[in-house]
């Protein structure tokens, strides 16, 4: 067993499909199929098995795809590890922006910024707010977080999308105009890894619709979904612009869903600078604030200055006080506190 094995069956059950999975990592399919094929002997399991024209993992084959994940990732950070001059950000995200949306979007920032090493986990996007108040994380990307109380989160709004159920040009549902939702009910569903949680879009479509359907089947990636859709077997709520390569072959056809499609975006989320940049608050230990309410009971409170030259009172020594020259910059949210260092960007 090797790593190359391990990332090329991770990658097989991402995408559900050795054409794809041989088509990212720049190999041919038998290659591809070569590497499969040493880990079911390895293993003295199939793996996964195809039904319907989808890929499906078999148990003994999810808990591999979990861990080949699992130790190519670390393999891929340890090889960063020692990067001399690099900076860290750790980024959390929901298993939709990493199917779809974090490989290019980190390439391209990372190219802007070379010494920038990134790792990416995946998280639920009720935890994102915990995650980023903790340091847990530097970023998020997904659904704006849920905000308790007054916590300092910056949302930057960074991808528009659409949500639209698709099936395929066969289905008996394509070609209808409206579609009530007791026929939805009936149908089978194919998700991704997301599930059919109460904060994914497809259990909020259930939700407002009042349908709870009976046939739902889960696949390792949205890919993977749109694979079994293409093939006849059942109907889904997909990202737009991950369908429309189908959809242009004429494999998959929208469907006339009452409410759809549904239109969201993503955002980047972060810490507030001031937040981040806690030793700097006013009113921590040793900064002027604190200071000035730390000063000796007798200290005279400073009045309002007066036109006019200042005097000196000959008989009070008067504390020393430094002014620095004014700088132009941004505007400080205390006058005596220093310029916070500058924020991590936000990929674009």
């Amino acid at each position: 067993m090797t790593l190359r094995q391990l990332l090329t069956f991770a990658t097989v059950a991402r995408l559900g499909s050795v054409q794809a999975s041989a088509r990212e990592l720049g190999i041919s399919e038998p290659a591809v199929s070569a590497a499969v094929g040493t880990l079911r002997k390895e293993f003295g399991d199939r793996l996964y098995r195809r039904e319907g024209g989808a890929l499906v993992l078999t148990p003994a084959g999810r808990h591999l795809a979990s861990l080949a994940a699992e130790i190519t990732d670390l393999a891929d950070r340890a090889r960063h590890a020692d990067d001399e001059g690099g900076r860290r950000l750790h980024v959390a995200v929901t298993v939709d922006v990493e199917e779809h949306v974090v490989a290019p979007l980190l390439a391209a920032f990372t190219d802007r910024e070379p010494n920038l090493n990134a790792t990416v986990g995946v998280e639920s996007p009720e935890r994102f707010a915990d995650l980023l108040v903790h340091r847990r994380a530097d970023i998020t990307l997904g659904p704006r977080p849920a905000v308790h109380g007054h916590r300092p989160l910056v949302a930057v709004a960074f991808l528009r999308f659409q949500l639209a159920v698709v099936a395929s040009a066969a289905h008996p549902l394509a070609g209808e105009a409206t579609i009530e939702p007791a026929v939805l009910e009936r149908q089978p569903w194919c998700v991704g890894p997301g599930g059919v949680g109460r904060d994914t879009a497809i259990g909020r479509l259930h939700a407002s619709a009042r349908i709870t359907p009976a046939d739902v089947r889960a696949f390792p990636s949205d890919a993977a979904a749109l694979s079994a859709v293409a093939a006849g077997d059942g109907i889904m709520l997909t990202l737009a612009h991950a369908a429309l390569p189908e959809l242009r072959r004429g494999a998959i056809v929208r469907i006339g869903v009452a409410g759809t499609p549904i239109h969201d975006q993503w955002y980047a989320t972060t810490l507030d600078a001031t937040r981040r940049c806690r030793r700097h608050r006013p009113g921590r230990p040793g900064s002027p604030a604190r200071a000035a309410d730390a000063g000796p009971a007798s200290a005279t409170p400073s009045a309002r200055p007066r036109p006019g030259p200042a005097r000196e009172d000959p008989g009070r020594r008067r504390p020393h006080t430094a002014t620095a020259p004014a700088r132009p910059g941004p505007a400080r949210s205390h006058p005596h506190a220093p310029p916070c260092p500058a924020p991590r960007s936000a990929p674009h």
